[in-house]
């Protein structure tokens, strides 16, 4: 590969960690033309980009992003594919679908929001994160509690409280 190549494959990989956010490392060696065509056909139905990238291009694209994570060096050997999502636990969700019918891909690491997420035993915790529509939506229902339960103690009690308040403007 020419150096014009690997520069332009990292200045790509360094515009889609920027535009995504999130990005997923996995291990996808080993496996034949058809299950990787599969993997890749339902990551694309999912609209999570997959791309097979050279661990020192990967490297040099997330410091040309900004992202400093000497964790990730362990991570960044042998075969790595990388995934992006602009929704955090998409592509973990995707990938434990994927598992219950084969044994790849293996999730190597994560970088989630400036979190980092090494080896495949983060999954789990990677597919129960909240994406921020989901939280938003956990916030609104919280403050809408307390108002519902007020406005629901005052429709209830509506004859109580407007007799309270006519008793007290009669002795006004």
């Amino acid at each position: 590969m020419r150096k014009e190549e690997k520069l332009e494959i990292v200045q790509e990989l360094t515009e889609q960690i920027r535009e995504y956010g999130n990005f997923y490392i996995a291990d996808t060696a080993d496996l034949t033309v058809v299950g990787i065509n599969a993997i890749r056909r339902k990551f694309f139905e999912k609209e999570i980009p997959i791309r097979v990238a050279k661990n020192t291009l990967i490297r040099k694209a997330m410091e040309a992003a900004g992202i400093d994570a000497p964790e990730f060096d362990s991570v960044l050997k042998g075969s790595s594919t990388i995934l992006f999502s602009s929704i955090a636990n998409a592509p973990a969700k995707l990938i434990k679908e994927l598992r219950k019918t084969g044994d790849k891909p293996i999730l190597k690491g994560a970088y989630i929001d400036s979190a980092l997420f090494i080896g495949d035993n983060q999954l789990d915790a990677l597919a129960q994160l909240k994406s921020k529509e989901e939280l938003v939506g956990d916030i609104i229902g919280l403050l809408q509690s307390p108002a519902k339960n007020v406005i629901s103690g005052l429709q209830s009690g509506g004859n109580k409280l407007a007799g309270i308040v006519k008793t007290l403007q009669e002795r006004g």
